[in-house]
């Protein structure tokens, strides 16, 4: 029996796999546990079709991240912090700030998608660097710098 796995499934495959299976099995667990459906010609052809609709979508997004990458790594961004005179930084430093000083920037990026290099030590003036991952394997790096307001 065919079945197309709507899915991940750890020994099977992933979503969208066209995969053989024991016809006990993809009638008794796979189907009525809503992880796969028979793979019918007409099921088939949806899904070439859906898969076909998805690699133009990816490739889209996939275009739009690597343009923003470019305009990323071309802003030069500057977070203002309280500090003593020491230049010591109440507080710290965290990816809140660097997407609020990028969407300052007219550039809007998700803060969850944000890593800074050394994020514990960000608590004294000085430059930093953070990666951003825009899609996928699209990350783009971006140095920003804590100065004293």
């Amino acid at each position: 029996m065919e079945v197309i796995l709507k899915k991940d499934y750890a020994k099977l495959g992933s979503k969208d796999d066209i995969v053989k299976v024991k016809d006990g099995f993809g009638n008794n667990f796979l189907i009525p546990q809503g992880i796969a459906t028979v793979a019918t010609e007409s099921a088939k052809k949806i899904l070439a079709e859906n898969k076909k609709q998805q690699a133009h979508k990816e490739e889209k997004l996939r275009n739009e991240a690597t343009a923003k990458v470019a305009e990323i790594e071309a802003k030069e961004i500057k977070i203002g912090a309280k500090t003593s005179t020491t230049g010591k930084i109440f507080g710290s430093v965290n990816t809140i700030q660097i997407a609020e000083a990028l969407a300052k920037k007219g550039i809007e990026v998700d803060r969850k998608s944000i890593t800074i290099a050394d994020e514990a030590n960000i608590k004294e003036v000085g430059k930093y660097k953070a990666t951003i991952k825009l899609y996928k394997d699209i990350k783009a790096n971006i140095e920003f710098e804590v100065v004293s307001e």
